[in-house]
């Protein structure tokens, strides 16, 4: 596989906030989520976790923030001082409020809120995301049994994020993991995971120079596209939060030819 254009140091990052993630996960009571599968709500696109009955325990959720973000100063001491007006920020009610935009995945909101209190664009979101997906692993366990299908263009059936990455596993099915949920599901090698299309003659495949395992599906029809990793070439597998992070390059790939993660509807004139 190709070397990843991600840093060894920020690699580093990335799986100490994954094993943060899968401390935190299994240290919640699973009573804390209740999750059943509504088979019309998932037919129309509806994730699970929308659906959820999930207790928060939001005096955990403001721990779990200040955890990442010494994680996160420690690694970038430049960030200390926001990091620290951050967390002077947060209050139980402020906390509840990220949870909700942060499962919404309400980009604008995080913005919002970085550029009124002067912090860098990413970071409220960053962390408030970091520290509310254990909940939805959690969900996404409760439920994996029952997700045999996603809906082209809803996303993850289970938490709403959009696809971008697929691993070739057993013998050479497709199966699109969620980075954000953990949860999995198979999907037709020749189809686009965002609009449903299966028309060979505009489904292509982009490979890159020196990168044997990997390939990206691309769709004339939406312009979208979807990382696809034969994983049965590496000798040890990775987290799906770690594989995409180190597959990067594909998505650089991706946009420079024009395509995009989550899926463009085609205008006809």
């Amino acid at each position: 596989m190709k070397t990843s254009v991600v840093s060894k140091e920020y690699q580093q990052l990335q799986k100490q906030i994954i094993n943060l993630q899968e401390q935190w996960k299994n240290s919640l009571n699973p009573e804390r989520v209740t999750a059943t599968i509504d088979k019309a709500a998932l037919a129309a696109g509806v994730p699970a976790a929308a659906l959820a009955d999930i207790h928060f325990d939001i005096p955990l959720f403001l721990q779990w923030i200040d955890e990442v973000s010494r994680v996160l100063a420690k690694h970038n001491p430049g960030l200390e001082d926001q990091l620290g007006s951050l967390r002077n920020l947060l209050n139980e009610d402020l906390a509840a409020l990220w949870i909700d935009e942060a499962l919404a995945l309400n980009h604008v909101y995080f913005a919002e809120f970085a550029e009124a209190n002067q912090l860098d664009e990413w970071v409220p979101q960053f962390v408030a995301e970091t520290a509310s997906c254990p909940y939805l692993q959690l969900v996404a366990e409760t439920v994996q049994e029952k997700i045999h299908f996603a809906v082209p263009g809803a996303g993850c059936p289970v938490c709403g994020e959009p696809v971008r990455l697929a691993q070739l596993e057993g013998e050479g099915q497709k199966v699109v993991h969620c980075p954000r949920c953990l949860v999995h599901w198979n999907d037709k090698r020749l189809t686009c995971s965002h609009c449903g299309n299966d028309d060979h003659k505009t489904i292509e495949f982009l490979t890159v120079e020196g990168d044997a395992a990997s390939q990206i599906q691309v769709c004339g029809e939406c312009n979208g596209y979807t990382k696809i990793i034969d994983t049965r070439q590496f000798i040890s597998k990775q987290s799906p939060g770690m594989l995409d992070l180190t597959t990067i390059h594909l998505d650089f790939v991706a946009q420079e030819n024009g395509y995009r993660a989550a899926a463009e509807k085609k205008i006809i004139n």
